[in-house]
Parts: C-alpha cells; sequence; structure tokens
C-alpha cells in the first residue's frame, strides 16, 4: 500500500515549527554577562553579594583559584613609550578615540588582549590593549599613538581621564563596600562563579 506524501511532511512541518520556536525562544533570552562592574555588600564564605552599578543584585561563588587583583591610581606621566597599556575609548567630535580610561599593565601582564575591540563600559566604546610607541602634548592633552598586532591607533588622553594599574591583592581586599569588577561565568544551575575580581583599592572605583 503507497504511503502518501502529506503524511510523511505532516511530521517534518511539525517537528521543524518546533525547533524554529525553541530557537527563537534562545534567540530572545538576555545573554549571560561575562563581567559585574560594582559594590561588595556582603562576604559569606566562599560567596559574594554585589550590587551592580545599575542596581542589580549579584550572588557570586568564588573559585577556588579565582585570581584576584588591586586596582589603585597612577600619574598620565606614568606612561611611557613602551608601556603595555589598555584604553576604552569613544569617538570624539572630530572622529578621533578619546580615552575615557586608561590602564597600565605590569610587565607581568604584557599581551594581555592585545588588540582593539568593541566594550561595553559605554555605548560605542572600545577596549583596544596595545603598546605606546608615542607621546606627544598638545592642547587636549596627552595624544598616545598605541600599536597592536592588527593596526594603530592614535588616543587622546584628557587631564581629567583615570589612570590606573594593577597591583598584587588577595581575598582580604574583597570587602563590603569595595568597588569591583568581577568576571564570571553562567554554572549549569543558572547560578554565576567568579574566576577573576579586580578590587579598587584605598576606595577606587575601577575605571574600566
Amino acid at each position: 500500500m503507497p504511503v502518501r506524501r502529506s503524511s510523511l511532511i505532516r511530521p517534518l512541518v511539525i517537528i521543524a515549527a518546533v525547533a524554529a520556536s525553541s530557537l527563537y525562544a534562545i534567540a530572545q533570552q538576555p545573554p549571560s554577562p561575562s563581567r559585574v562592574r560594582g559594590t561588595i555588600e556582603a562576604v559569606d564564605g566562599d560567596m559574594l553579594a554585589v550590587k551592580s552599578r545599575s542596581g542589580e543584585d549579584f550572588k557570586l561563588r568564588m573559585a577556588g583559584d579565582m585570581q584576584v587583583v588591586g586596582i589603585v591610581k597612577i600619574s598620565l606621566a606614568d606612561i611611557k613609550v613602551g608601556s603595555f597599556l589598555g584604553t576604552t575609548t569613544v569617538p570624539g567630535p572630530d572622529g578621533g578615540a578619546n580615552a575615557i580610561e586608561v590602564h597600565v599593565f605590569p610587565e607581568n601582564m604584557r599581551g594581555t588582549g592585545e588588540g582593539s575591540r568593541p566594550f561595553d563600559l559605554r555605548p560605542n566604546s572600545t577596549m583596544t590593549n596595545a603598546t605606546v610607541a608615542e607621546s606627544v602634548v598638545s592642547n587636549e592633552g596627552h595624544v598616545l599613538t598605541v600599536k597592536y598586532k592588527d593596526g594603530e591607533k592614535k588616543v587622546v588622553v584628557s587631564p581629567d581621564t583615570p589612570v590606573v594599574t594593577y597591583v598584587p591583592a588577595d581575598k582580604s581586599e574583597l570587602k563590603p563596600g569595595a568597588k569591583v569588577i568581577a568576571f564570571i561565568k553562567k554554572l549549569p544551575d543558572g547560578s554565576f562563579e567568579a574566576n577573576r575580581v579586580s578590587v579598587g583599592l584605598n576606595g577606587l572605583t575601577p575605571p574600566m
């Protein structure tokens, strides 16, 4: 007895519709954050309670091998030719790149994330990790020419742009009131685990 074509097609259509519906639902889910910027509200064992800068509450489990680094303020004069740094920039009115923060890496972190990519600090912001090839003082501030493996960029750093660097720190700095940037991943049970935390020392808010 011949099999009717419609009896074969109908299940395939249903399967395709279910798959499309599932993909649409996944696409509509907000992406999991990869970092949380905020203030520590409480520490309970290996759990950090952090209120993000946007007002959200996060419970973060500290990974056993979690890295903690301190962030301290330095001077614009501490940026030298040859320094390896990261800077968040936004487009200036003349189309240039204006720095809204600069963080200088210590030598043992040279090469970290080298390159230039979109960033989530502000709308239309870009993160560039590169080596300073030239530093020129202008009426607007310092103009840094930074070079990375795929190109170069001129960055304007005004006198009021926050400039910071990394220093050694440990979990004892993670206490209520501390300003942090926690790098996190979402676990299968829906909770969040922090595997690296940058903490502002002496009341500093990490600017990146």
